[in-house]
């Protein structure tokens, strides 16, 4: 029945009821006695009462479908309301899930170009700055030793102060190429790219444990790809926002699959709104299935959980 009738025969039933009342057992005189108003006041408040009531059981599907629509999340999929009632308010909610469906779908396909387009232009970088960057820096710095060589005495530990200035930018730019393009991750695999991924961010201020599973299901270069990337964001959130002093990171097989753990001691994300690097991480989520969770950690801090699907290749 559609909705326009379904409210006009509710406020009918009602209008009909107080009718028969009135024309019946209850009766008005003139003028109005005091029992009569009371009697005609108390009906008219039942009327809106039951009115309002028989309004809200009607509309309620219609709040529901409105906070889903001001609390979904594309970033969050797979949230669908159920259509549990019939006619235009069903019809509307499998509407609003059929969108959802194609927006979640659309969004996944943009972010997968996105960042695919993001990660050859990382690699392009890279390769530059290995290449170019680092060679002629290189090539600088053994121009500096020819010439502290030959260089007088008063000369040479400026020239080794040049030299070693030269050394350290060469090694920053080494790190940033790294970052930018995991080459441990093509040559050595996963669980080897994590390890020297912890190492990378030990610091004195800042000790960075890891825990690898040994026997891991197989897993696709994309999978492992946003693995590395999501640890590696998780890590330097920890380094830049948390001020902990322990950190952890853990890759573990799972009943579904693989997953991966990063958890601190720090201040962790109280109320922050989700920057960038959340959101980046849980698009790269997206693209190959996996669940992102990000909140505060069993005893303070902050962690980070993807669990990400293996399909079983014996099923």
């Amino acid at each position: 029945m559609p909705l326009f009738w379904r409210i006009f025969l509710l406020n009918a039933v009602v209008l009909v009821t107080a009718a028969a009342l009135l024309l019946g057992p209850v009766t008005v005189s003139t003028p109005v006695l005091l029992t009569e108003a009371a009697v005609l006041t108390g009906g008219l408040a039942a009327m809106l009462i039951a009115n309002a009531l028989l309004l809200r059981v009607g509309l309620a599907p219609l709040q529901r479908l409105t906070r889903a629509m001001t609390t979904t999340d594309l970033l969050r999929p797979g949230r669908r309301l159920a259509v549990d009632s019939q006619g235009e308010i069903a019809e509307l909610i499998a509407t609003f899930n059929a969108m959802l469906d194609r927006l979640e779908h659309e969004r996944a396909t943009s972010s997968a170009r996105a960042l695919s387009a993001q990660e050859a232009e990382r690699r392009r970088i890279a390769q530059e700055l290995h290449d170019e960057v680092g060679q002629t820096l290189t090539a600088v710095l053994l121009e500096l030793k020819r010439v502290a060589d030959h260089a007088p005495p008063e000369m040479r530990g400026e020239l080794h102060q040049v030299q070693e200035t030269t050394r350290v930018s060469l090694d920053e730019i080494r790190r940033i190429a790294r970052r930018l393009r995991p080459g441990v991750l093509d040559e050595l695999g996963l669980a080897k790219a994590l390890r020297a991924l912890t190492t990378e961010f030990t610091s004195p201020g800042l000790s960075v444990q890891h825990r690898l599973d040994a026997e891991l299901p197989p897993l696709g270069h994309d999978a492992e790809l946003v693995l590395y990337r999501v640890a590696q964001e998780g890590l330097t959130n920890t380094v830049r926002h948390s001020r902990a002093r322990h950190a952890e990171l853990a890759l573990r097989r799972t009943p579904a699959g693989v997953g991966l753990l990063i958890r601190d001691d720090g201040r962790g994300i109280g109320d922050a709104p989700e920057g960038a690097g959340i959101r980046g991480m849980r698009e790269r989520a997206l693209l190959i299935g996996a669940d992102l969770t990000l909140g505060p950690g069993p005893r303070g801090g902050t962690e980070i959980s993807l669990d990400v699907p293996v399909p079983d290749r014996n099923g």
